[in-house]
């Protein structure tokens, strides 16, 4: 387990209570920002898994996972340089073998999913965590 969500959502929002271990995942997260490529502009650890919004510098946004472009190129590899940092420092693996992906086209999409994530928590209390 990633974390455990605390709060009632009345007085206190629900949020993610992170485990020492997990912490670790949140480092590694925080340093794909060191990247001059990419950015994750949101995110949220969640008992068994994470929810992660990036930006790409000067990529193609019309990409898909189908098409060949510098987006699939980039993806992948931050994904699994992540996956393979946070499992070396926890000592055993804790990820699924891929991933799911979303190219966010436009205004509404990028609230949709920006939204989703920051009211995931509260979505996890109430047993609606999906889009």
């Amino acid at each position: 387990m990633l974390c455990s969500i605390v709060g009632d959502g009345v007085l206190d929002v629900p949020k993610p209570k992170l485990t020492a271990v997990e912490k670790i995942v949140e480092k590694h997260i925080n340093s794909i920002n060191k990247s001059k490529r990419i950015m994750v502009e949101k995110y949220v650890i969640m008992p068994d898994h994470i929810h992660l919004m990036v930006f790409l510098e000067n990529e193609d946004y019309y990409g898909t996972s189908r098409t060949p472009s510098p987006t699939n190129e980039v993806i992948p590899k931050t994904v699994s340089g992540f996956k393979r940092l946070c499992n070396k420092e926890i000592g055993k693996n804790i990820w699924q073998r891929g991933y799911y992906d979303h190219v966010i086209r436009n205004d509404a999409d990028y609230s949709k999913h920006f939204d989703y994530i920051e009211n995931n928590p509260v979505l996890w209390i109430n047993g609606m965590d999906f889009i």
